[in-house]
């Protein structure tokens, strides 16, 4: 599986870098749903969630994901 680089822009993701899953045609998710941006916290469960849309790529291979929403403790679930 092939990986591309996404830079989250706005809420609580802002500026993170990440490694995501690409689709066949070489762009990240249409949506992707972060849990504990910072890395602070347990892996699963217990926080927040925050999505995501993919925006466009902005060079360099690498493309944005931009900040829709945080869903409360347990929505996504």
């Amino acid at each position: 599986m092939s990986e591309v680089t996404v830079r989250f822009v706005d809420g609580p993701a802002h500026d993170l870098v990440r490694e995501l899953p690409a689709e066949p045609d070489g762009s990240p998710p249409a949506h992707w749903i972060l849990r504990h941006p910072d890395g602070a916290g347990p892996g699963t469960g217990g926080g927040p969630d925050h999505l995501y849309r993919r925006e466009h790529p902005v060079g360099g291979g690498t493309w944005t994901m931009r900040f829709v929403r945080t869903y409360p403790v347990g929505m996504t679930e």
